[in-house]
């Protein structure tokens, strides 16, 4: 599904990525976690061609992100609030985000119905732009669009962000629905290392713009992460 290959990113002389290869299959739940500054925001971005590589490329189903739009055609992502439209109500933007996916109104008022326990009464009928949405509401706003449209690949970054732990469960819930029902590929970008070992069967630890660790999630996993993220905190 998704492959690197020889990924860098400089600004100036300063190397913020550099990854030689990673190769993530079809139907992987990805999480990628690392402290501020580990370069996960600048590889999310660089999949999504939201900027351009340095050196190397990233594909999406055998063809790079830079010569084939066809990937975007099956990708949903939320990276920040800039992929929102803030002058929009939630309903018209659910309205055009449906327009753009060729997702009938019908379709797109039953794929709400999934996120009503999420949204908790608080996002429709409130008369309000997306601008005057809490931050966590706009997360989930994001986080609902971006599923939208029956996507093979979901990229989220900082997920969990914002959101009071009874949202944070439920959307863990939502995630995993998708995973099991529609063989979704995720990858995850979070800071949270309990829900990142909980929804994804594989980890990827960044530090300073490399790989550090690739592991299968186990039983172990939450606590390897601790220790690992403990021992640099002590340095």
């Amino acid at each position: 599904m998704i492959k690197l290959n020889n990924l860098q990113k400089s600004y100036k002389k300063l190397s913020v990525l550099n990854i030689s290869e990673l190769t993530i299959p079809a139907g992987q739940s990805f999480g990628l976690v690392g402290n501020n500054g580990a370069g996960k925001t600048t590889l999310l971005r660089l999949l999504l061609d939201l900027i351009r590589a340095s050196e190397g490329y990233v594909e999406i189903d055998g063809q790079a992100v830079t010569d084939s739009e066809e990937w975007k055609n099956f990708t949903g992502s939320f990276i920040d609030e800039k992929f929102l439209i803030s002058y929009l109500t939630p309903e018209e933007y659910f309205q055009f985000i449906g327009r753009i996916r060729g997702v009938s109104d019908g379709d797109v008022e039953s794929h709400l119905k999934l996120f009503e326990p999420l949204f908790n009464d608080e996002i429709f009928g409130k008369k309000k732009y997306i601008r005057d949405l809490s931050k966590g509401n706009k997360k989930k706003l994001g986080v609902a669009a971006a599923l939208l449209g029956d996507p093979k690949l979901v990229i989220l970054d900082e997920p969990f962000e914002n959101l009071d732990p009874t949202s944070q469960i439920r959307l863990k819930k939502i995630i995993q629905q998708f995973q099991a029902e529609k063989s979704v590929t995720f990858l995850i970008s979070s800071h949270d290392l309990n829900h990142v070992t909980e929804i994804c069967e594989r980890i990827v630890i960044l530090d300073q713009g490399e790989i550090v660790k690739d592991i299968p999630v186990t039983n172990q996993t939450l606590q390897e992460l601790t220790d690992y993220f403990g021992e640099n905190a002590e340095v």
